[in-house]
């Protein structure tokens, strides 16, 4: 664990992954390597921004695959930005879901032995289309989003 690290939650034997994987949740206020996916977090109170999750329509954070040539993610999330508010961001690192795979099957697409899930936070409006969806909304079930110790 980084020094500028907090353990928040962690998933034992966490059934989205290969046997023995865990999922840790980590406030951290630097981006860890190597970095998989981000998240763009836009807050209103009690409310978070959310848009369909590519082939399940589930409303989720606004995400996108990071980069090969982007170990820590920070040029990806950028990027992200602009498509979802229209201008390039002062952003925030939150902190990442952590999957840690020491034996990975042939069904996982992730980096092994770690995969990081970023969420970086910004104060901007969105200008694409999406959901304002409360934190507390279970029919929407935000709760089980791996990132949701982050925000709570």
């Amino acid at each position: 664990m980084n020094e500028d690290e907090t353990l928040v939650h962690v998933t034992h034997d966490a059934p989205w992954l290969p046997p023995g994987g865990r999922a840790e949740v980590v406030r951290r206020t630097t981006p860890p390597r190597p970095m998989s996916v981000v998240r763009l977090l836009l807050r209103d109170s009690d409310r978070v921004f959310c848009v369909p999750r590519q082939g399940t329509a589930r409303l989720d954070l606004p995400m996108l695959e990071a980069a090969r040539d982007d170990p820590d993610g920070t040029a990806t999330v950028r990027e992200l930005a602009k498509r979802i508010t229209g201008e390039h961001l002062t952003m925030q690192f939150v902190g990442a879901v952590r999957n840690v795979v020491e034996a990975p099957n042939d069904g996982y697409e992730w980096s092994a032995p770690l995969a990081h899930f970023g969420v970086w936070a910004s104060d901007a409006a969105p200008i694409t289309d999406g959901t304002w969806v409360r934190l507390d909304d279970d029919e929407l079930q935000l709760r089980d989003r791996h990132w949701y110790p982050l925000v709570n």
